[in-house]
């Protein structure tokens, strides 16, 4: 499913424009976006959690080489499905 497809069903599903439509998409993932980046979970009932974990510097290895290398320290973005989320794909 694209940002195309969600807007198409918000059109259809609410009876709004498909402006209006694309707009509340677009709301509704700058809201994500921006409280991620402030480091804020976001817990959606019923669907999951959102989550932006630190991982530290840490040694690695290039397959190719063999040669040891540093992995820098970075944010990484988690997301864990809920219970209800987890029970309906394991239905269908």
């Amino acid at each position: 499913m694209t940002k195309a497809d969600l807007i198409e069903n918000v059109y259809l599903k609410t009876g709004f424009s498909k402006k209006e439509s694309a707009d509340i998409v677009e709301m509704v993932f700058d809201l994500i976006k921006n409280n991620l980046e402030q480091g804020e979970k976001i817990k959606i009932a019923g669907f999951g959690n959102f989550e932006v974990k630190q991982k530290n510097t840490r040694r690695g290895r290039n397959p190719q080489t063999g040669e040891g290398i540093e992995i820098t320290a970075r944010k990484i973005l988690s997301f864990k499905p809920s219970q209800v989320l987890k029970a309906a794909i394991n239905e269908g």
